[in-house]
């Protein structure tokens, strides 16, 4: 296969997968990937993150491993929040330079 015949891939892998929900898991992989820094900056236990971000314990192994499928966005930005976090969402029209879809920075 030459260069020409190369699939142009997108700046997110899992919409490049195929994923029907690649926007939303991507922006959960983001929130997920912050708030396991700060489970880890913390030395918290799984137990410790669920008391204070109002998880159970197995929804935090879930975001531990990054198995989101059954996580809500809104509920990965209140975690965030419990652990003294501002979150902050920001809706703008869709340029060039942005095109249409969601992003998370953290």
């Amino acid at each position: 296969m030459s260069r020409k015949d190369t699939p142009q891939g997108t700046d997110n892998v899992l919409l490049d997968l195929g994923f029907d929900d690649a926007e939303e898991l991507s922006a959960k992989a983001a929130l997920a990937l912050k708030l396991n820094e700060l489970i880890d900056q913390r030395e918290l236990s799984q137990t410790e993150a669920a008391h204070i971000t109002g998880m159970t314990q197995p929804k935090v192994s879930q975001v531990r491993r990054y198995k989101l499928q059954n996580i809500s966005l809104e509920r990965l930005m209140q975690a965030l929040v419990s652990l003294d976090q501002h979150v902050e969402i920001v809706v703008q029209p869709a340029r060039r330079e942005h095109a249409p879809g969601i992003t998370v920075a953290a």
